[in-house]
């Protein structure tokens, strides 16, 4: 099942149950997917809403940090509940652990061998990451190896 069905799937079966945060979640996402797809005059693939998505749970951490330092807990905890709705939308993360044999990998393949090479390997590594890390944590893996 492609992921924009699943979504639409998903919506229907939250419209059914009542389910408020997941229904408000999953239409956010449709949303972003729809901008998305007028923006380009095309349907996007899965690869690509999945970008969406990554951009979507970036947008809930960013909001949870700021939320904390205002000391709304009431908004950090809906922010939390969405981005752990939004993870489910996601491939397999990574663990820190296989992050590191896979930067390790590509910094092999790459000839990388201190900072400056940063740029390369974050462009190599960047494909085969993709929605299945984040990216600042991805760039923290980069930059301990290459030290």
């Amino acid at each position: 099942m492609q992921l924009r069905e699943r979504l639409n799937a998903e919506l229907k079966e939250a419209m059914k149950s009542r389910d408020t945060l997941r229904l408000s979640t999953i239409r956010m996402v449709l949303s972003s997917v729809k901008n998305r797809d007028i923006e380009l005059r095309r349907e996007l693939n899965d690869s690509e809403i999945t970008e969406a998505i990554v951009t979507l749970c970036k947008q809930r951490r960013e909001s949870i940090r700021l939320f904390k330092e205002a000391g709304r807990q009431e908004l950090v905890d809906k922010e939390e509940a969405e981005l752990a709705l939004l993870m489910g939308y996601l491939p397999q993360q990574l663990t820190r652990e296989e992050l590191a044999e896979l930067v390790a990998k590509v910094i092999a393949e790459v000839g990388a061998t201190g900072g400056k090479d940063m740029g390369k390997v974050m462009k190599a590594i960047q494909p085969q990451v993709a929605g299945r890390a984040d990216g600042k944590l991805v760039s923290e893996v980069v930059k301990e190896k290459l030290a």
